[in-house]
């Protein structure tokens, strides 16, 4: 089934991420999707001034420890983390993932919204999309009914219910609100130039209109005494009757 379009607020010409959905969307990947899924091409000082201060990111890479070195020793080294470091991962290789989740590699969320038919309304609707399977349709034991993954049975349990996630700035924390404020921080995630690429492109339409009054007055003064000159043929005295 295909995803049912949903009224984004970014999508708008002249709209941007809600900034706030972007901070309660990856409260919702940290505390749910982090157990399973990488962010690979996400690297913390990406946060800074998208979600969290650089202070706060700075903290938050803090509490997490990454392999470093080597020393003067020779020797490789646990270092708390730093805002160059990537997004911790939940599985050291694709075999401990697959070990974990029955055999299913669990995708790097990075460009998931780019790498879907559909983007964000693809990810919203495939966490609320779990339900019973239709009669007659067979389901393999580790497997649940997911109306829109393609074929129906997907690995990931559902991982979106009411109050699962508690907000910090006291938003309401139904499933449905948990489901769209990740789905636009997956959608950032995909598209982190997202707003700098739209105030380029209105930059680039007010200077395409200034240009172009400009180059219609420069024609128009160029061509002004040209348009305006009158040819007239004036034959010599001295011609000569035939």
């Amino acid at each position: 089934m295909h995803a049912h379009p949903l009224p984004w607020e970014h999508r708008g010409f002249f709209k941007t991420y809600d900034h706030a959905a972007l901070r309660r969307g990856y409260q919702v990947y940290r505390e749910i999707c982090a157990a399973c899924h990488s962010m690979n091409l996400i690297h913390w000082r990406n946060l800074v001034g998208v979600t969290h201060s650089e202070e706060e990111a700075k903290a938050m890479a803090a509490e997490y420890e990454y392999q470093d070195g080597p020393d003067d020793k020779g020797e490789l080294f646990m270092r708390p983390g730093k805002l160059t470091d990537r997004m911790p991962v939940p599985y050291h290789n694709d075999e401990s993932a697959r070990v974990a989740n029955g055999g299913a590699l669990p995708p790097d969320l990075s460009c998931i919204a780019r790498a879907r038919h559909g983007e964000e309304d693809y990810i919203f609707n495939l966490l609320l999309g779990y339900s019973d399977p239709p009669a007659g349709f067979l389901i393999r034991e580790g497997l649940h009914f997911n109306r829109y993954f393609p074929g129906g049975a997907i690995a990931m349990a559902r991982a979106v219910y009411d109050e699962v996630v508690d907000y910090e700035d006291g938003t309401p924390n139904n499933a449905s609100q948990i489901a769209k404020d990740v789905s636009t921080f997956l959608a950032w995630a995909s598209y982190p130039e997202h707003d700098e690429r739209k105030k380029m492109g209105m930059k680039a339409v007010a200077m395409s209109v200034a240009m172009l009054g400009l180059s219609i007055w420069w024609k128009r003064f160029k061509w002004s005494l040209i348009k305006s000159k009158k040819l007239a043929y004036r034959p010599s005295k001295d011609v000569r009757d035939v």
